[in-house]
């Protein structure tokens, strides 16, 4: 085990002392190597969405397990909360007059776990919610949003509204994890099963951001083209994108963290 560790090691600590223009390219060729190494292993990029789905529901199972028996939610964020709640709302409403399916069912599991943590935030364990930490502005998300919704939205042939919150749903997803990340900035040491969470959603946004970049290569670009026309193709593979690299640095300092052996994450200034 330790043979292991000191090469993983030595390996964290090259690109640890890489400029920020390295880093980032070393990132982009992991990913691309991730991409193609899926792409070889999994027949069915469908497969990927599910699995995307399982990865997210787990985090929200760590946060319940971390709500319910140690009676505390340091270190979470509410606002983070009231983002997912957003969209899975939003999203599942687009879904019943849209377009019905099993994830439909999925995104109902979903919603009603988030719904509880936020009850469980607000009432039950209030006295720990780290309210002075929590001070990310929502309007500078939401807002945004909501214009670049109306702005760029599907050219399908559903009522405007509906295609206007489906949209914002998209665009509200890709940076919902913002506040999170902010408060555990703020406080610069981040708890086990909070950075258990974040991670999961990191490995659940790649994948995700993987199925929606293979199924592009696989169809040669027709997946764009049958999304509809203009601008929406192109933004909703942007969302996935962001999402992933918005949550890519946290990923980074977890693994580091589990290289060397520390149960506690330490984030450095700058990081988000």
């Amino acid at each position: 085990m330790r043979g292991t560790k000191r090469p993983l090691g030595a390996v964290m600590a090259w690109v640890r002392r890489q400029p920020p223009k390295v880093k980032a390219f070393l990132a982009v060729v992991a990913g691309m190597a991730a991409l193609v190494f899926i792409r070889f292993i999994v027949h069915d990029h469908d497969n990927l969405f599910v699995a995307a789905e399982a990865a997210h529901a787990l985090g929200i199972g760590v946060l319940i397990y971390k709500l319910t028996k140690e009676k505390t939610c340091a270190g979470l964020s509410l606002k983070s909360q009231d983002l997912t709640a957003l969209f899975l709302a939003v999203r599942l409403y687009c879904s019943f007059v849209m377009e019905y399916d099993i994830h439909t069912v999925l995104d109902t599991a979903t919603l009603v776990a988030t719904l509880f943590v936020i009850y469980m935030i607000r009432f039950k364990l209030r006295s720990t919610y780290m309210v002075d930490k929590d001070n990310f502005a929502l309007y500078y998300v939401v807002v945004p949003c909501a214009v670049l919704a109306l702005l760029i939205h599907p050219s399908t042939s559903h009522n405007i509204v509906n295609r206007i919150s489906w949209a914002f749903c998209v665009y509200l997803e890709a940076v919902s994890v913002l506040p999170q990340l902010r408060l555990m900035q703020n406080t610069k040491i981040v708890e086990p099963f909070t950075a258990h969470y974040v991670f999961a959603l990191g490995v659940a946004r790649f994948l995700s951001c993987a199925h929606w970049v293979l199924q592009v290569l696989d169809t040669r670009g027709r997946l764009l083209t049958a999304l509809g026309y203009g601008l929406w193709p192109s933004m909703v593979l942007l969302s996935e994108i962001v999402q992933t690299f918005i949550l890519a640095d946290f990923c980074y300092y977890y693994v580091k963290s589990l290289v060397g052996g520390q149960l506690v994450l330490r984030l450095p200034s700058g990081v988000v």
